[in-house]
């Protein structure tokens, strides 16, 4: 037995995940390791984002990039330089839209484009 939070059994234990984020201007935070003035994040449309978010998804589906490669070139998190790995979590540490996408998923399966406070994130569970 684990001594994680897992109230109530069924699906409470830790996970972990990788992501890619993209900010834009609606983001609670305008700036990022990549854009540290929040230049491109303060003219960078929610569409733009989820229209950037959609190819990188499609190019890692198909196989002509790999979900690291991706993460640690565009993603806005500083996760980025670990391929976009954010560790294992549990239930509770995430913002609720992230943290539920990623109990949802199998372990090697790719979100859908998932809006937190911030920004838009596909995320790739990997464990």
């Amino acid at each position: 037995m684990s001594l994680s939070s897992n109230r109530h059994g069924g699906d409470g234990g830790e996970v972990r995940a990788s992501h890619i984020l993209v900010k834009h201007q609606g983001s609670r935070r305008k700036a990022s390791w990549k854009d540290p003035e929040g230049q491109v994040i303060k003219n960078t449309t929610r569409d733009s984002a989820v229209s950037q978010l959609k190819a990188f998804r499609d190019d890692i589906v198909s196989g002509k990039a790999k979900f690291e490669d991706i993460a640690s070139r565009f993603s806005d998190c500083s996760s980025a330089k670990r391929g976009g790995d954010l560790g294992p979590f549990g239930r509770g540490q995430m913002q609720k839209p992230f943290e539920e996408a990623t109990y949802a998923l199998k372990v090697g399966e790719i979100s859908d484009i998932v809006d937190t406070d911030s920004g838009v994130h596909i995320i790739m569970r990997t464990g």
